[in-house]
């Protein structure tokens, strides 16, 4: 790994920190934050390997806590309640929609820039963070969980369309993403 890698690494963990400044909304066990913009930021603008390292860092330093979520939480303790899931999903998250965003390089538009986005961003965390709050919150089903994550829809769907526009910007001024191998220049 080069050092510039690292250094990629570390600006999309920090950049998910500065996004735990926002304050949340607390709409049930799990409050809406700004920091999975940070998730699918990283992998759009990183690709799958250096973005799920870069939230994988982001999570250590959380672990070790360093109070970077909303609330100045950090700590082991944020790993074993109701946000848990969405917490280990991010990583998972950012994996996928650099994956997807490489695989559509060559093509790669605010279409493809928003399908990685709600795929990885979106879908992947959800499927992971839903699970948890069904087992960590007092007294809440999968039914209830899953019903409940409806309220996530607004802000996720204006992150997915946010990170889209700054993938799709940042691929044409400064591709961090190198080019496949064969890939044409001008592609």
């Amino acid at each position: 790994m080069k050092t510039r890698d690292l250094a990629y690494i570390a600006v999309f963990a920090a950049l998910t920190a500065v996004l735990g400044l926002l304050p949340a909304i607390n709409v049930g066990p799990v409050p809406v934050t700004a920091q999975t913009l940070g998730v699918m930021l990283a992998g759009s603008v990183l690709g799958a390997k250096r973005g799920f390292l870069a939230l994988l860092l982001f999570l250590l330093l959380v672990a070790v806590g360093l109070p970077l979520l909303p609330g100045g939480r950090g700590g082991l303790g944020v790993f074993v309640g109701p946000t848990a899931g969405y917490l280990y999903a991010w990583p998972l998250g950012a994996f996928v929609v650099g994956l997807v965003t490489e695989l559509a390089w060559r093509r790669f538009n605010l279409a493809w820039a928003a399908l990685a986005n709600v795929v990885g961003g979106v879908l992947v965390i959800y499927a992971v963070g839903i699970p948890f709050v069904a087992v960590y919150a007092d007294e809440v089903t999968l039914a209830q969980s899953l019903t409940g994550s409806l309220a996530f829809l607004p802000g996720d769907a204006i992150k997915v369309a946010v990170a889209s526009l700054i993938a799709v910007q940042v691929r044409r001024a400064y591709p961090v993403i190198e080019r496949p191998r064969g890939a044409a220049a001008t592609s």
